[in-house]
């Protein structure tokens, strides 16, 4: 396969922050790995979007915020099953910046999600109760956009859940697979890849893009 974009098409590059890189509060193993294919595939794109984790210092989906849990637990939230984190990029942090390694001047829209206090948000497009939009599908269909390409961390999180969530909006929806790496806890990447296909989102690599 081989995809050509065009002006009805976006790029989504998912949460390359530091706390998610080598050295950094919730690390994705080799996610530095991620950056030279997204600089080079932002490139080929007219439609560029970044996406931003910005949590509150005492976010409900950090451990922290629950006495006598630890990183990696699951507890119930109002809105269902909530994974407990390390406290990560908090709203302002170093850890919260984008790596200074990325080359993406064309960026045209940061997209900052997780800062409601209460509500985790994994996907560029509807926070973790299921219903609290970012208005990005919106801004997508204003801009003619028909097929969203998401890559960056964590494969089986932020970019799992915004690939579902753009093609429950309508878009075509690729996942481009060596340009993601994943946290993978306790199964987490299989399920991932299961729901991706199920949802009908494509998985491809960054060479099937072609200028």
């Amino acid at each position: 396969m081989s995809i050509k974009p065009t002006t009805q098409d976006v790029f989504i590059i998912v949460d390359v922050q530091n706390d998610f890189l080598p050295g950094g509060a919730l690390a994705v193993t080799n996610g530095d790995q991620v950056i030279a294919p997204i600089n080079a595939l932002a490139r080929k794109f007219t439609n560029v979007v970044q996406t931003q984790d910005w949590h509150t210092k005492n976010h409900i989906s950090f451990a922290s915020a629950h006495p006598g849990m630890k990183p990696f637990d699951v507890t119930k939230l109002a809105y269902g099953d909530q994974v407990l984190w390390p406290n990560h990029c908090v709203q302002g942090s170093r850890g919260a910046a984008f790596s200074d390694k990325l080359d993406l001047p064309m960026v045209q829209l940061v997209v900052r999600k997780g800062y409601h206090p209460n509500i985790d948000s994994y996907s560029a497009f509807v926070e973790a109760d299921h219903s609290t939009k970012t208005g990005l599908a919106g801004y997508f269909k204003e801009r003619g956009v028909k097929r969203c390409f998401v890559a960056g961390l964590a494969t089986d999180f932020c970019v799992a859940w915004s690939a579902m969530d753009a093609r429950k909006a309508g878009f075509e929806t690729f996942v481009i697979e060596d340009a993601s790496r994943a946290i993978d806890t306790l199964g987490s990447l299989a399920a991932a890849i299961g729901n991706l296909d199920a949802a009908g989102v494509k998985r491809i690599r960054s060479d099937a893009i072609v200028v």
